[in-house]
């Protein structure tokens, strides 16, 4: 038991001197790693000047460098863009005023070293961008975060034709996409402050379409080009928010025909719907005109009202003068609402109703010898009961015609081959042998593949539309004559 006390003794000993020189390496290896860290804080890192950071530790630009180490490398000279290289390769008495401004101001601040600031820095490397200065001025427009170019600077270099406007905020645009010639998406917007158009294909912001010419394609932050135009009465009215199902332009355009609507006239509309019909008629009477439109739904007189005053609103902003306020909505049953049409006459009436064959009675007599009544009805049944009830009322209108308005889209395309070139119309062979005209006509011919062909070699391909409109009313034509 005594012979085992100096060995433990021992091997405590040799624990105790093993620990103490490891703690010693440790010391040693600390005092190189400060050094290490002291010599590099002594490195210059250049910009624009030469910066060197202070060594007192007291100092807050040494704790802004080490929070800052990771900025070091983008705190480089900026890229001379392609214009300043060539401004200084040209002699000094050919540069603009301006340009020699820029020249000047880049060297004043080559001098004084001011074209790095820390809390700049700071700020950059938090977001991991490129340091800038504030007082920055490029000769040239760069490039945003959605590809486009500053409005600014868009609406200073390009010079406006007689008439034309650039896109304001309040307007109703469409943005398009396209691919290969069809119709990939379609989407109407109102542009707003502060607002972004967003879709499958990217974002584009709307403060970055305000101040482009109508029919810009613009870049999202995907890098796909949509194109940015205003919107027609068409596109408002297809892509308008609506209550009830609207009138197609289609028939609209041919419901206008029918009545022969000219400019300043008196024209009737019941079945407001959402407003769509409204909207042809009321360009179509022109500010001397009126119409008078009425319909039974509360809700849906509403909505009407509603699309009506945005493009009044949008139209105004658009062409700087104000849309006609030529409409007078009512909401009333025409069947019972005779005290509404008395003392009034109408050079047309517009009916689109479920069951038009009784307000018949009623908006007859208001309507001028001869003038059209046309009538929107969406099955066959309702057009054979519109003509029964013209039977059994006796009344003095006569059906010229009943039709449907049909569109067919076809898609017209120039003719490619697999590998993504044109097709070339190629002429027949007379002759078995061939000749050396043939031999060149070939050579030309490959030629021509290589680059443009010449007007009238592509032969063009024309197919139906795969996705067609389908049936959206009967137009029944009723003409008042006198008995």
């Amino acid at each position: 038991m005594a012979a085992q006390t100096p060995f433990t003794g021992l091997l405590f000993m040799h624990r105790l001197v093993k620990i103490s020189t490891s703690s010693q390496r440790l010391l040693c290896s600390r005092d190189k790693l400060v050094k290490l860290y002291k010599q590099r804080k002594e490195i210059r890192t250049f910009s624009t000047s030469a910066v060197k950071f202070k060594e007192d530790d007291g100092d807050k630009s040494d704790s802004l460098s080490l929070d800052s180490k990771h900025a070091l490398p983008f705190r480089r000279r900026r890229p001379l863009s392609p214009l300043e290289r060539i401004s200084g390769m040209l002699p000094q008495d050919t540069l603009s005023p301006e340009v020699m401004q820029l020249r000047e101001q880049d060297q004043q601040d080559l001098d004084d070293g001011t074209h790095i600031q820390e809390s700049a820095a700071l700020e950059d490397s938090e977001q991991g961008g490129v340091l800038r200065s504030d007082d920055e001025t490029d000769p040239v427009v760069e490039p945003n975060t959605s590809g486009t170019q500053s409005n600014s600077a868009f609406a200073a270099d390009k010079t406006c034709l007689p008439g034309e406007s650039l896109l304001t905020f309040g307007e109703f645009l469409v943005a398009e996409y396209r691919k290969q010639g069809q119709l990939e998406f379609r989407k109407m917007f109102r542009l707003q402050t502060g607002t972004r158009l967003q879709s499958g294909w990217g974002v584009i912001m709307h403060d970055d379409i305000a101040g482009q010419p109508a029919g810009s394609f613009l870049k999202t932050n995907r890098g796909v080009s949509l194109c940015i135009r205003r919107a027609s009465l068409e596109d408002y009215v297809l892509l308008m928010r609506r209550a009830p199902a609207i009138t197609y332009p289609k028939d609209a355009v041919t419901m206008l025909m029918m009545m022969d609507v000219n400019e300043g006239d008196c024209v009737l509309e019941s079945g407001s719907g959402s407003g769509a019909m409204t909207l042809f008629l009321s360009r179509a009477v022109g500010p001397r005109g009126r119409v008078l439109s009425v319909e039974v739904r509360e809700d849906h007189q509403k909505r009407a009202v509603l699309n009506y005053q945005r493009w009044r609103t949008a139209w105004s902003l658009r062409r700087g003068e104000e849309w006609p306020d030529n409409v007078q909505f009512h909401s009333a049953d025409l069947s019972t609402a005779s005290s509404l049409l008395s003392g009034q006459g109408f050079h047309s009436v517009a009916l689109d109703l479920t069951s038009p064959q009784l307000v018949l009675s009623t908006v007859i007599p208001h309507l001028h010898p001869g003038a059209i009544c046309a009538v929107y009805l969406a099955n066959i049944t309702q057009v054979t009961d519109l003509l029964e009830g013209l039977r059994c009322l006796k009344l003095p209108l006569l059906c010229e015609s009943i039709i449907e308005v049909p569109i067919r889209d076809w898609l017209v395309t120039a003719a490619l081959q697999k590998n993504g070139q044109y097709c070339i119309r190629r002429s027949p062979i007379l002759s078995k042998g061939p000749t050396q005209e043939d031999e060149a006509s070939d050579d030309t011919e490959e030629t021509q593949t290589e680059e443009q062909p010449a007007f009238g070699s592509v032969p063009y391909v024309a197919r139906p539309h795969p996705l067609q409109k389908s049936h959206s009313a009967f137009l029944v034509k009723l003409r008042k004559f006198v008995q």
